[in-house]
C-alpha cells in the first residue's frame, strides 16, 4: 500500500522558474562487488550542487550486473539515501542495524563518526533498480553518532496535483505535504515525480538552494530545454527565481532534488567525506584501527 494524500493542502505557485544551466550525462561505472551503475552526480559537481555529494543510478534485468552487491565497506562524514524502485536489498551494519530495502522503499543512513555496512541482494533474478544519493553533513555534525532508518513504501506520502503529476515525497515538503524524512540545516527536498504526457509540475524553491532534476523515464521540458532520459539537469541559481516548472513531453519519471548549501570545504577520500586532509587521514586510521563499530 501507499500513503496516499487525496487533497494536497497547498499549491506551489511559481512565477519566475529556473532555467537549465547544464545537462549532464552520467558516467557508466561499477562499485561494490562489480555492481554496474551510472554515476550521475560525480565529484566534479560536489561544490556546484552542495550539499549533495553523489547520485548513482542503477537498473538492470541481468542478475550478473548486481548479484555481488555491496559487501562490507565503511563511511564517515555524510548520509546515504538509497531509494529502491524495484528489487530487494538486505542492509547490515557494524552497529547492529539490519533491514530489508524493497520496492518503493528508502534506506536513510547517517554514517556520522563511522560505520561499516553491507547491502546485498535478496534475489537471484528479476529487475534491480534504484538510486543512492549522498548528502553531506556540516562540520559540527560529521562526528555525530551513526543512525539508520528503513522507510517502507507505504510510509512515503504520495499525492497527485491538479496538473496531473503524481508525487512521492521522500524528504522535505511539497504542496503542504510533509515527506517521509525531514533534515535540518540542509533542508533537503527529494521528490519522485510520475507524469503523464503533457502533465506539468511546479515547486517553489528559495533562490539560494541548489537544485537538479534527474529524468529516468521519458523526457521533460524545463524552461524551454528538453531533458531526455538518463540526463541530469542542473538548475540555474538566479536571485529573482522562485522555483522550478517542468512539463512532460511524453510519459516520464524524474527525481527533483534540492537543498541548502553548506558552503564548507569538501575533502573526500573514497567513502570518507570530511573538511580537511588531516581529518581524512584520521578517518583512515580510525577505520583501520577497528573504531567503526558500537563495541568501541
Amino acid at each position: 500500500m501507499t500513503k496516499t494524500i487525496t487533497n494536497p493542502t497547498q499549491s506551489e505557485t511559481v512565477t519566475k522558474p529556473r532555467a537549465v544551466e547544464q545537462l549532464v550525462t552520467g558516467q557508466v561505472t561499477s562499485d561494490g562487488a562489480g555492481v554496474k551503475l551510472t554515476r550521475v552526480l560525480t565529484q566534479q559537481f560536489q561544490r556546484r550542487l552542495d550539499p549533495f555529494l553523489m547520485l548513482d543510478a542503477f537498473g538492470t534485468d541481468n542478475p550478473d550486473d548486481y548479484i555481488g552487491g555491496f559487501p562490507d565497506h565503511p563511511h564517515r562524514g555524510f548520509e546515504t539515501v538509497t531509494y529502491m524502485i524495484a528489487g530487494r536489498m538486505r542492509h547490515r551494519d557494524s552497529f547492529g542495524h539490519e533491514g530489508l530495502l524493497q520496492n518503493g522503499g528508502v534506506q536513510w543512513m547517517t554514517a556520522g563518526s563511522g560505520i561499516v555496512h553491507s547491502e546485498l541482494p535478496e534475489q537471484a533474478d528479476g529487475r534491480m533498480e534504484g538510486f543512492q544519493l549522498w548528502l553531506n553533513l556540516r562540520s559540527k555534525d560529521k562526528m555525530r553518532a551513526p543512525w539508520y532508518r528503513d522507510i517502507q513504501s507505504a510510509e512515503i506520502p504520495e499525492f497527485t496535483t491538479p496538473n496531473g503529476a503524481t508525487v512521492r515525497a521522500i524528504a522535505g515538503e511539497s504542496h503542504g505535504v510533509s515527506g517521509a524524512m525531514q533534515r535540518e540545516v540542509t533542508e533537503p527536498l527529494y521528490l519522485d515525480l510520475h507524469l503523464n504526457s503533457g502533465a506539468e509540475f511546479t515547486h517553489t524553491l528559495p533562490p539560494n538552494f541548489n537544485a537538479f532534476v534527474y529524468v529516468y523515464r521519458g523526457a521533460l521540458e524545463i524552461g524551454g530545454t528538453r531533458v531526455p532520459a538518463q540526463r541530469m539537469a542542473i538548475l540555474k541559481n538566479s536571485a529573482d527565481s522562485d522555483g522550478v516548472a517542468l512539463r512532460a513531453l511524453e510519459p516520464a519519471r524524474a527525481l527533483l532534488i534540492a537543498g541548502m548549501p553548506l558552503g564548507e570545504p569538501i575533502a573526500q577520500h573514497g567513502p570518507f567525506v570530511m573538511n580537511t586532509r588531516d581529518e581524512l587521514v584520521q578517518a583512515v586510521q580510525d577505520y583501520q584501527g577497528g573504531k567503526f563499530s558500537a563495541a568501541v
